[in-house]
């Protein structure tokens, strides 16, 4: 079994970049974080990251006077640091197709709401939970997934479900779905540092 070797992308605060760190300081997870990435200079998880001397920088399309340019600085920084797998975790821009592509197979995401539900663009943070609500579901959760070229559609790889109650509001399910989200996105990375995920026909099987 071999530790992942991985970047993490993050938008905000990072409770999930923390998560995974959790996880591996109580050797939950064999990985290691060699750099993260944001392309907003006042996330938090930039902070957490520089607190914990993981290497970190923020690499925003608008500071590239090209596409180009950018998916190539991107493909750099990461060679750089040794990633050879990439998690999402709150990360809030879509990757581009190319390291999408030289990823596929080791670029996951996890998304605050059982998809195929409650998915695709704009469908992020409190919009989704404001959606669960209004649609009355019984139950949400959070998924993880691998990641393709559409927002929020690879093939799923894990997904953990909690109760609505009619009494939750938008709020409410935020925060319970985050718990989950915390315990599922480590567990799920394990699966993949013990080599235990394999995709069929745009399924996922657990070995």
């Amino acid at each position: 079994m071999a530790r992942l070797q991985m970047g993490v992308f993050a938008s905000g605060r990072g409770s999930n970049f923390l998560s995974i760190l959790n996880a591996i300081d109580e050797r939950r997870l064999d990985a290691d974080i060699r750099i993260l990435i944001s392309n907003n200079p006042e996330a938090g998880a930039l902070n957490s990251a520089r607190g914990r001397n993981i290497p970190a920088g923020v690499i925003n399309r608008a500071d590239f006077p090209d596409r180009e340019t950018f998916v190539r600085e991107m493909f750099s920084v990461l060679r750089n640091h040794g990633a050879d797998f990439i998690a999402l975790a709150g990360y809030m821009k879509k990757i581009p197709d190319e390291v999408i592509h030289a990823f596929a197979g080791r670029i996951i995401n996890i998304h605050p709401a059982l998809l195929p539900a409650f998915g695709g663009k704009g469908m992020y943070g409190r919009f989704v939970h404001e959606a669960v609500v209004r649609a009355g579901c019984k139950v949400s959760g959070a998924t993880v997934h691998l990641v393709d070229d559409q927002y929020d559609h690879g093939p799923i790889v894990a997904q953990r479900a909690i109760p609505i109650p009619d009494t939750d509001t938008p709020e409410d399910v935020a925060a319970r779905v985050l718990r989950v989200e915390h315990q599922i996105y480590p567990e799920t990375l394990q699966l993949f540092a013990e080599d235990k995920v394999r995709v069929r026909n745009g399924r996922t099987y657990i070995r």
